[in-house]
């Protein structure tokens, strides 16, 4: 194995070469989509229902507002749309437990291979406050998107797809092609020495 350099040291191709040079012990991508399968499709014989994530933001958001602000929950029309659909308390949704169980896992996964830190990953030339600026942008703008699409990555598109929905189709398409279309706008902004 290659002596890897001090991350300080490292040009952008080199460290997309350490990077690759390092051992990991992650799942194979093809074993882990393969899980997932499975797990929509138990999920989908379980719930009635696929995966999803967006949802449970959504839940929390209504239940703040709820919070803070009973009159305006009982007079806007989103939320009263929402309490018709899903009556009882938000919190109480599926995709909130869902999400708080991915948290659990995510967690306990990180503490049984030993993964669990708290690190900024960022590539050389790129300073840290340009990567938490643009992560939080990004994040905002999908979350957006999300609800503007009615689902997330998970919902919309995965859980979509699995059913055969055309809108599942037509998200997926327009989630990774976005992503690969916007990727060349902002490549400067990881690798900044790239010509």
């Amino acid at each position: 194995m290659s002596i890897i350099p001090k991350r300080d040291q490292l040009t952008p191709k080199t460290f997309l070469k350490a990077e690759s040079d390092m051992e990991t012990k992650y799942m194979n991508p093809y074993l882990a989509g393969f899980f997932l399968g499975l797990l929509l499709l138990a999920t989908i014989y379980i719930t009635g229902r696929g995966l999803g994530a967006s949802g449970a933001v959504k839940s929390g958001v209504i239940t703040a507002v709820e919070t803070v602000a009973p009159a305006h929950t009982n007079s806007a029309e989103f939320y009263k749309e929402y309490k018709t659909e899903h009556p009882g308390s938000p919190l109480k949704s599926w995709l909130v437990f869902e999400v708080a169980g991915v948290l659990i896992g995510a967690l306990l996964s990180g503490l049984i291979s030993n993964r669990l830190n708290f690190t900024l990953e960022t590539t050389p030339g790129v300073q840290p406050k340009i990567r938490i600026v643009t992560a939080l942008a990004g994040g905002l703008l999908f979350g957006f998107g999300s609800q503007l699409g009615r689902g997330c990555t998970s919902g919309a598109a995965l859980s979509g797809m699995a059913v055969l929905s055309t809108g599942g189709i037509i998200t997926m398409m327009a989630i990774f092609g976005g992503a690969y279309g916007f990727a060349w706008f902002f490549r400067k902004l990881w690798l900044k020495n790239q010509e």
